[in-house]
């Protein structure tokens, strides 16, 4: 399957407490015009009580799951949708008719919630339950910093080392930390993980910090936690677009799971996520940004006290047990309701 970064493969946990099957799927390269073979149909018609759908319901395979869907069997869309727009043809076709067939929806954040309730179709039963993060896997680990320290060649108790993590792209705001980390007064490292487009530009602006800069664009997302454990500020100066703001920041909650204070722009979803939590910056302040990251990087005990607080907000708001019990209570609802 065509992926905004790379080919994506089915990988499969022999660990895993459900059933994977894997699905056919055609022209996932145009996610617009994507659509999924007929085993889907065959799988939808095995008596579900209730079918939840991840994909957003003005696509062609949030249709086509519509048009499968057998009668009487509530179908749960997860949009996360965080501008209201005007789509042409047929694509307004198909979320009026996903909509119509749907038992409710489900949106990760406020700015969804804000930008869909008044939407036609959309004012049926909705509920704002966040994404999750699996705390078995994300924790503070001093061990896994050491590590991964070691492997950058980077002492550990060295200059403090700025973190980011997510796609190389302009909208995740890497333009404006390069130019904050330019103009930095404080001594600082910095670790940039994941790829994208902006992957060349960005190991060509390295290139003058040969021992203070790390780029790795290998890692897996089972190597996250410890390459977050490496960081000791994690920064997400996502930038709004014309069709896009930040929707989440998994990032954000990844970081607060494993310790690690967060500095986020006020781009979308990011200030809601990170509340009293972090730092928030406006995400075109350049001056504000060099002054965030130069209070953290020069105050450990600041760095400590957001740490904690994070850590205290992923483990009451972002936990999956707390998440999947919102999903349940959702989902027995709209059972109830059918019965009745």
């Amino acid at each position: 399957m065509h992926g905004d970064l790379r080919s994506l493969h089915l990988e499969s946990d022999s660990n895993e407490l459900c059933h994977l099957e894997a699905v056919p799927v055609h022209n996932s390269q145009r996610i617009h015009f994507m659509t999924y073979g007929w085993r889907l149909q065959e799988i939808m018609q095995q008596g579900w009580d209730l079918v939840h759908s991840w994909e957003e319901p003005y696509i062609l395979v949030g249709g086509q799951i519509a048009w499968w869907m057998p009668k009487n069997t509530p179908l749960v869309y997860r949009t996360a949708q965080s501008k209201s727009k005007e789509y042409p043809f047929p694509f307004n076709w198909i979320e009026n008719y996903a909509m119509s067939q749907s038992a409710g929806w489900i949106c990760s954040g406020q700015k969804v919630a804000e930008a869909l309730k008044n939407r036609p179709g959309y004012s049926r039963p909705m509920r704002l339950i966040p994404l999750g993060v699996d705390l078995k896997y994300f924790y503070p680990s001093a061990s896994a910093k050491q590590e991964i320290r070691h492997i950058l060649g980077w002492e550990e108790q060295g200059t403090p080392a700025i973190g980011y993590l997510g796609r190389f792209v302009p909208e995740k705001g890497l333009d404006l930390l390069m130019s904050v980390l330019d103009s930095l007064q404080t001594p600082w490292r910095a670790l940039f993980v994941g790829t994208g487009i902006m992957e060349s530009s960005l190991r060509s602006w390295a290139k003058q910090y040969p021992e203070q800069v790390r780029i790795c664009t290998d890692v897996k997302h089972n190597q996250v936690p410890q390459y977050l454990n490496a960081m000791d500020i994690l920064v997400a100066p996502s930038q709004t677009v014309s069709n896009w703001q930040e929707q989440f920041g998994r990032m954000l909650i990844e970081a607060f799971a494993c310790g690690v204070p967060v500095i986020g722009s006020d781009s979308g979803e990011i200030p809601h996520v990170i509340k009293g939590a972090g730092v928030v910056v406006g995400e075109k302040d350049n001056l504000g940004w060099v002054a965030a990251i130069s209070e953290l990087l020069n105050s450990p005990n600041r760095r400590q006290e957001l740490a904690q607080k994070g850590l205290e907000r992923v483990q009451t708001m972002y936990a999956w047990p707390i998440v999947a019990k919102q999903y349940l209570q959702f989902f027995t609802e709209l059972l109830d309701c059918r019965c009745l």
